[in-house]
């Protein structure tokens, strides 16, 4: 039996997509490829490999925005070139120590995209 197997049986492997509603669909995805890099035209994303947590909340959780039930996380791989291009756009950021505590998790930011979706921008720590 390979690591990760649940006692032999079909299992998820990664995320195959992320879909949610825009009033202008064309727009937010023109704002994601020129601020954050992704490249919808083609209709697939050919990201990095890496770690994906995937983790309910509980409905109380004041972790993300109580107006919006998901919040998606994106793996980035220089946070403070991000914020200082976000800062040159107007786009307001958010970092917090708490959310950084001690490193061994990384460091994280949040933005929201023009239709006011949250998202939490995350470097890994290095390895080591």
């Amino acid at each position: 039996m390979a690591a990760g197997d649940i006692d032999g049986m079909a299992r998820a492997t990664g995320i195959g997509g992320i879909f949610f509603r825009a009033t202008n669909p064309v727009a937010l995805a023109a704002w994601y490829h020129r601020h954050l890099g992704i490249d919808m035209t083609a209709g697939v994303w050919a990201q990095a490999g890496g770690p994906t947590v995937f983790a309910p909340f509980e409905r109380t959780s004041d972790y993300f925005p109580a107006d919006r039930e998901w919040m998606m996380n994106l793996r980035v791989d220089d946070l403070d070139g991000l914020l200082a291009a976000f800062a040159s756009a107007g786009i307001p950021a958010e970092t917090r120590a708490d959310w950084d505590g001690d490193g061994s998790h990384g460091r994280f930011a949040r933005i929201r995209d023009p239709e006011g979706n949250p998202l939490e921008l995350w470097q890994p720590p290095v390895p080591g």
